[in-house]
């Protein structure tokens, strides 16, 4: 039957199809081929010729790059944490519990993922100013948290109302207390979408530009890094080689998120 559907596809439609998919990852392409480039003040195309030595500059011979990187993966690890509690929490609440607001406070936990990032930038900048909080790592931190949060949360919340109430009250009603309960029953069922939330929230986090612009000060993320080596260039095919790891560790917790997610779409012991 498909192969019949296939057939009966109409020639537009896949040219479509396929026009649309250049025009999303040609640029990616286009990363990858000028990291291997041998020119190294400006790009042609084709490129002159192909090398790898730019991966070793950027390894041995560019010690400005592992300060970003550092910082980078630090500040993801840590949104990504906090967002892993504040998030399930929230989503346990939320889920399960009934109560005048509810749907308003949903949107108020969803909003700042849905608003430019600017708008988040300016505001948490506001806010910092206010309370006199100095711009440090922790800063960018609870910029990141911000958007971190909704991510998990998205993922607990359609996990959670997917669970039967059933299971808890009989772990309950056997003796066990709340954190066994958890742990036994709950934990178990959920753990796919945490940790398909988790990796979604730390690509997110260690690829951020413009909220981290607002809240770093004087600190330097790698994404701030590249944005800089692109206005004033020491050696562009370094500034690719660079991107190409960052498309990397991003795209390796997506994937995952997007397996586990699939797979954990049938929740043992979910109501019908």
């Amino acid at each position: 039957m498909s192969s019949k559907a296939n057939r009966s596809t109409p020639l537009g439609l896949r040219i479509s199809a396929i026009a649309g998919l250049l025009f999303l990852h040609l640029p990616l392409a286009l990363i990858f081929l000028y990291a291997f480039t041998t020119e190294e003040k400006s790009f042609e195309f084709p490129p002159p010729g192909l090398t790898t030595k730019w991966f070793g500059v950027a390894w041995s011979s560019r010690p400005d790059i592992w300060q970003p990187l550092y910082l980078s993966l630090q500040v993801a690890a840590i949104a990504t944490v906090l967002a892993l509690i504040f998030g399930t929490l929230a989503a346990a609440a939320l889920s399960r519990a009934r109560f005048f607001g509810r749907e308003t406070i949903s949107l108020l936990f969803v909003l700042p993922i849905a608003l430019p990032g600017i708008i988040t930038g300016i505001a948490l900048r506001s806010a910092f100013d206010i309370m006199s909080i100095p711009f440090s790592v922790w800063t960018i931190i609870l910029g990141h948290a911000t958007f971190c949060i909704v991510v998990v949360y998205n993922n607990a919340v359609a996990r959670f109302r997917r669970l039967n109430g059933n299971l808890v009250e009989a772990s309950m009603d056997l003796g066990a207390n709340s954190f066994q309960t958890f742990r036994h029953i709950i934990l178990p069922q959920i753990g796919t979408a945490l940790l398909a939330g988790g990796m979604l929230a730390f690509a997110l986090s260690f690829d951020e530009v413009i909220v981290t612009t607002f809240t770093a000060g004087q600190q330097t993320t790698l994404p701030i890094w590249m944005l800089s080596e692109l206005i004033r260039p020491r050696q562009r095919p370094v500034t690719n080689v660079v991107a190409v790891f960052v498309f990397i560790v991003t795209l390796l917790p997506i994937l995952a998120a997007y397996y586990l997610t699939r797979e954990g779409e049938h929740t043992g012991g979910s109501s019908k």
